[in-house]
């Protein structure tokens, strides 16, 4: 049900910017929620931000203000615009699909996607 490929990682300077994608083949029409996570050396992932099938939004409290979650089933892509960024924002970023909306409920899905690296560095 999920193919997830994140794309548009690199290396960016301090207060710079960048945007990652996230496409899945098969589509995210279907998928309740869809979020973004990063991963910092050393820490556990965490949840950057998150956006529904309805367009509920939810941004971690460092991020908020700085990055933009947007959806658009019809390219089968979530994006991550990501603004003002600095050294503490360095990490593996990871798309997440966490259930297959049927008529009965959710079926949980729970993937995953291989990550993109983003350094923030001068």
């Amino acid at each position: 049900q999920a193919q997830l490929v994140e794309s548009g990682g690199g290396v960016v300077l301090p207060g710079g910017s960048l945007r990652l994608s996230c496409v899945n083949s098969r589509g995210i029409g279907s998928i309740k929620t869809m979020g973004w996570y990063r991963q910092a050396p050393g820490k556990q992932r965490e949840l950057v931000a998150s956006i529904t099938s309805g367009g509920s939004i939810n941004y971690a409290d460092s991020v908020r203000g700085r990055f933009t979650i947007s959806r658009d089933n019809a390219r089968k892509t979530v994006s991550l615009q990501m603004n003002d960024l600095n050294p503490g924002d360095t990490a593996v970023y990871y798309c997440h699909a966490d259930c297959v909306m049927v008529i009965e409920g959710c079926n949980p899905l729970d993937a995953w996607g291989q990550g993109t690296l983003v350094t923030v560095s001068s």
